[in-house]
């Protein structure tokens, strides 16, 4: 009985020296668990995004025609008038995912500056605290990587002119934003905001599911959590 005893004692301790909360990891351990889960999560995000088909099969992120040209696309399209339509929307989500592979620099890069403090604040915020953080730190950055990926890739689509002038008119009326008015600069806020959906979906699946951490010190962090 006494060993029975014991032996329940151990387990007990054992188990609560192993539940770690946050206030139990150090702060350069804090700090670095999540470097290692936004690296790992940005990296995957960019090889997710930056194949063929990263944006056009994946409903989430595919880039379509904005605003009411998107509706008068979807009728084409019903009306089998929708051949300009679909090459117009594949050479964007194409432009995408060739401009998404040089945004894995920047967010490491981002990443490794991130401070104690910037860590603490992010451990204890939302479920996607990290991926708000990479937007707001990284965002301009890869927007001025991007632009001429995009660029060149519709240069050698010659519905981009079409789409400029046609969005250029639609913008004027209000049909449209004028942020969507240009197809380079509305192909790289979509891909931007598609790399952080994707990034958003990595640090959800982290948090839910620690131990798919890349790192022993991210499981940790994400467990404590």
């Amino acid at each position: 009985m006494l060993r029975l005893i014991s032996l329940a004692a151990g387990l007990v301790l054992s188990s609560s020296a192993m539940a770690l909360s946050l206030a139990d990891l150090s702060q350069s351990d804090a700090s670095g668990g999540l470097k290692d889960a936004l690296t790992q999560g940005a990296k995957v995000a960019v090889q997710q995004l930056g194949k063929p088909g990263g944006f056009s099969d994946n409903p989430d992120v595919r880039i379509e025609l904005p605003g009411n040209l998107g509706k008068a696309a979807k009728t084409m399209k019903m009306m089998g008038m929708g051949a300009q339509v679909e090459q117009l929307e594949a050479s964007m989500n194409k432009a995408a995912e060739a401009a998404v592979p040089q945004a894995q620099a920047l967010l490491v890069d981002s990443v490794k500056k991130m401070t104690v403090q910037d860590a603490k604040s992010i451990l204890a915020g939302p479920d996607d605290s990290a991926t708000q953080y990479l937007n707001k730190t990284s965002r301009e950055q890869i927007r001025a990587k991007f632009l001429p990926i995009v660029k060149q890739a519709t240069d050698q689509v010659g519905l981009a002119q079409q789409y400029n002038n046609f969005a250029g008119q639609a913008a004027s009326f209000g049909v449209i934003d004028a942020k969507s008015a240009n197809i380079e600069n509305y192909v790289t806020e979509q891909a931007l905001d598609g790399l952080f959906t994707m990034i958003a979906e990595q640090e959800a699946s982290i948090r839910e599911n620690p131990a798919g951490a890349a790192t022993s010190l991210a499981k940790k962090v994400f467990g404590a959590l």
